[in-house]
Parts: C-alpha cells; structure tokens; sequence
C-alpha cells in the first residue's frame, strides 16, 4: 500500500469498520502503515475491506463485535493482542442513531440501545486497551463522537445526548490516562454522507433538495468519510503528540456560527 509511514510499526483497533467512516479509516489506517482490525457486526462486508487492505500489501484481521456487549470487547482487544502482540490505536466509532422520534414518542429501549452502543461501547473499549497501553507507555484513543453533543439541531435527543457524554469521558479519560503518556480526544463529524445518514441523502434526491444538504455550513457542502477519517489519522499518530482531551469538530464550520452561514452578528 502506498502511503507515508505516518502509522508505521503500529497496531490499530477500529470499531464500526464495515462501513462509511470506520472503513474508511481502516482503509487509510493500513495505507499509513498500522496494522488494523476490524470490528462490526457486518462481517460479510469486514471481510471485503480485508480483503481490499491486504491485495494492496496491508494486514488487517476482522471480527464480528457488539460493542454494546463488554465481554465482546474484551475478546476483540484479546484478539489484537494475541494477533500483534502491542495494542498502540484504538477508534471507537460504532454508533447508532436510534431513530428521529419527538421525545413524547421516545422508548425507554431505544435510549438504553443508543446508550449502550455509543457511550458504553466506547468505555468498555477504553477500559480494556488502558492496560496495555500504560504497559507500553504510549497509545492513542479516538473516539467518535459528534456536532450533535456539542450543539442542538444535529441528532435526536438519546444520540445528542450519548455523543455529549462520550466527549465528556474522552475528558476524564484523557485526565486519567494522561500520566502513562496515553492519549484520548475525539472527533466531531458533522453532517457525513453515511449509511447512517443514507435516509437523509435518499430523501433528498428523491426531492431534488441534495444540492441544499450542508447548505447551513460556512463551507457549504456536506462532508466525505475520508475528510472525518483524516483527522482520526491526526490525531491518532504521533503528529498530535501533545493532544489531549479535545473534541475536534470536523463539520465545515457549522459549530462556528448560528447555523446561518456568512451570520456573525
């Protein structure tokens, strides 16, 4: 694979990896150089992107997680760690959005699903890489988190939520990690062409409104999964090495402003 080394020599877990962001990382991750697993609960499409990663000289192994299952975290990291035998990346970016309901209509199910998957699995992925990251001395978390828990506007009320909470424990974390020279931050995608977000993009151009998507951001456009996959790759080598606890929105500038581009007074 071609690329510049930036990961060199490292050992990548990457969660949600079957699709839009999560594959792309992966992809990028290998081309850098890590040597990446994957996890998902797709594995037909895991096994494609392992595929792709190793016909082009990469390494990446694959196995099916949910990360809202703890003891399946556990044996994904087990599974890097007897594949690798060092763990120095891990990419907590599985999520759901559990649906657009008015909170009258909200299911108690539904949060704790939403909940479980996007902030748990994040901590469950986050208590079980610690140890063997402080063992080496060194590591780096990103998590995915998202515009939606720094503002209103962007997700319903259990994902909002869950994203606002996962920043804060990417805080506390790096706070608690930070004197074993391990590193935690988060990204914070805007609005990503996604299989996430493949209603909203199929609503509108089942319209005719896709070329209004992403219209409320300064940079007037909705973003890519490589452009979010580029920061998790900044930030998890060794170019962010005095970065810590940070929430970076990458959301062409939507967070800047009150949502009305070009706005400032």
């Amino acid at each position: 694979m071609t690329g510049t080394g930036r990961l060199e020599g490292k050992v990548a877990v990457i969660t949600g990896a079957a699709s839009g962001i999560g594959q792309a990382a992966s992809i990028m991750f290998a081309r850098e150089g890590a040597r990446v697993v994957l996890a998902d609960v797709v594995e037909d499409e895991m096994r494609r992107i392992v595929d792709e990663i190793e016909s082009k000289g990469g390494t990446a192994v694959m196995k099916r997680t949910d990360v809202s299952d703890e003891d399946q975290v556990r044996a994904l990291i087990e599974l890097a760690l007897k594949n690798f035998s060092r763990l120095d990346i891990l990419c907590n970016n599985a999520g759901v959005t559990g649906g657009l309901n008015e909170i009258e209509n909200e299911d108690a199910d539904n949060w704790r699903r939403v909940l479980d998957v996007n902030l748990m699995g994040a901590v469950y992925g986050v208590k079980h890489v610690s140890g063997p990251m402080k063992s080496i001395g060194a590591g780096s978390i990103v998590n995915t988190a998202s515009v939606a828990g720094i503002r209103a506007g962007a997700g319903s009320n259990a994902y909002s939520a869950s994203k606002a909470a996962l920043i804060n424990f990417t805080r506390t974390a790096a706070c608690d990690l930070g004197a074993f020279n391990v590193r935690v931050n988060a990204v914070c995608p805007g609005l990503i062409e996604t299989g996430m977000t493949k209603p909203v993009f199929d609503y509108a151009r089942e319209t005719g409104k896709i070329g209004k998507v992403g219209n409320r951001c300064e940079l007037r456009r909705y973003g890519r999964p490589h452009e979010i996959a580029g920061a998790m790759l900044f930030l998890a080598s060794d170019e962010a090495s005095f970065i810590t606890g940070q929430a970076l929105a990458v959301d062409g500038g939507n967070t800047c402003s009150l949502n009305l581009p070009g706005m400032k007074f």
